[in-house]
């Protein structure tokens, strides 16, 4: 069929147009869409808008149609008609029926489209009011909500019109912030399925260690090398001064010692989900590191990651010599490193997404389309355009707009 041959549209009515909003409610069953329109059918009404939730059994269901018009104009089927036969349908299965005349379709939705997901362990009442008087605050309209998972947190997910995303992201920072959940703001657009490229930081992102100190322990000189990690990652310290002064304490460490660190590394709750997950779904992965790349190579080839850049512990003749080779993997380079990912997976920088805890990773996550600070210190959670606060490093996925059914979906795949 040729566009000259496609029938106008008759399902979106103009303002001017008769509707019926039909709306039904109870216990949900197999079997209650496709009776509600079968009883429609006999109307020959046009299918406007149709919205279906299911909760805890009960179902609420909303038809907007075009209302019967009567053969000729003056006979046939009514309006009345098919009020009293749906009524009478919704009757017979103990169901509640609602009908609302009006006219032509829903409102437009105003400009400015977002995406707010909401993280809480466990989402209050009382959080969720401020959130959403938050979002009426700015001059937007909550035009649809659901529930995206229900462990390891519940997060759902406002879709909002009606303002621009930036001065949304800010008000909606501060009311995170004050209520201790987790706010994440971005623009509704078809780039949020788009395909993506996510970078992590390891060291207390990726996994729940700080690499050098791991090594520190078997030189006999953790504490010393814990206190300026500390210092560092608040941003109290230059990145590569530091690292240079914490490597030169593992001088004369025996390189077997490599093998020892690589066993001991944990991974983060959900790292292994949240890798799978993007994998299945046809992300990109990379991780960047100031800790070494004796660990984070080892780490590339367990998870699948595509990307990985670190520093490089100098080993001579079976010896650390506690120096660094090649380039150092600093503030300024995981940024750099994160623009060079993207533009190896052909994944433009707006649909970037960076993770990470320490000031050293302020750089990358700004530079990314949406920088999430995981369990990060002060400083980075205030500069970063969204936190997680929770131990689990899959809840990220809920940020992305991924729902805990896709997560188990990519489970089942790989299984």
């Amino acid at each position: 069929m040729s566009a000259s041959q496609i029938p106008p549209a008759t399902a979106v009515p103009g303002d001017d147009v008769p509707t019926l909003l039909v709306k039904i409610f109870g216990k949900d069953r197999p079997g209650i869409t496709a009776g509600l329109f079968d009883t429609l059918a006999a109307y020959s009404v046009d299918v406007v808008d149709i919205e279906q939730v299911v909760t805890r059994g009960r179902i609420v269901l909303c038809v907007l149609v075009t209302s019967p018009v009567p053969a000729g104009g003056s006979s046939g089927v009514t309006e009345g008609d098919l009020r009293a036969t749906v009524h009478s349908w919704a009757e017979s299965l103990n169901l509640q029926a609602e009908i609302i005349s009006g006219r032509g379709d829903n409102r437009p939705r105003g400009t400015g489209r977002s995406h707010v997901t909401v993280l809480g362990h466990p989402l209050t009442a009382e959080s969720t009011a401020a959130i959403a008087a938050a979002i009426t605050g700015t001059g937007g309209n909550i035009d649809r909500i659901f529930r995206l998972a229900k462990y390891p947190v519940t997060a759902v997910e406002f879709a909002v019109s009606g303002t621009a995303t930036e001065p949304l992201r800010t008000a909606l920072a501060t009311e995170a912030a004050a209520l201790g959940v987790d706010v994440a703001v971005v623009a509704s657009g078809l780039q949020r399925r788009a395909q993506r490229l996510v970078v992590m930081d390891v060291d207390s992102t990726l996994i729940q260690d700080e690499v050098i100190e791991l090594f520190a322990a078997h030189a006999g000189c953790e504490a010393q090398v814990a206190e300026v990690t500390a210092a560092a990652m608040r941003g109290e310290l230059d990145f590569e001064e530091s690292l240079h002064a914490r490597v030169a304490l593992l001088k004369g460490l025996d390189a077997g010692v490599v093998e020892l660190v690589r066993k001991e590394v944990r991974l983060t709750p959900g790292a292994r989900t949240l890798v799978r997950t993007l994998k299945h779904l046809g992300y990109q992965v990379g991780v960047v590191s100031g800790g070494f790349t004796q660990v984070t190579d080892a780490l590339q080839e367990e998870l699948g990651l595509d990307f990985a850049s670190a520093n490089t512990l100098e080993i001579v003749d079976g010896k650390l010599t506690g120096r660094v080779t090649g380039e150092i993997v600093d503030r300024a380079g995981k940024a750099r490193l994160l623009r060079r990912f993207a533009q190896e997976a052909g994944v433009p920088l707006a649909q970037t997404v960076a993770i990470g805890d320490g000031a050293n990773d302020l750089d990358m996550l700004n530079a990314a389309g949406l920088g999430v600070a995981f369990n990060a210190k002060p400083l980075v959670r205030q500069a970063a355009h969204t936190a997680v606060n929770v131990p689990f490093l899959d809840t990220v996925l809920y940020l992305l707009g991924i729902t805990r059914e896709e997560v188990e979906a990519a489970d089942t795949h790989d299984d």
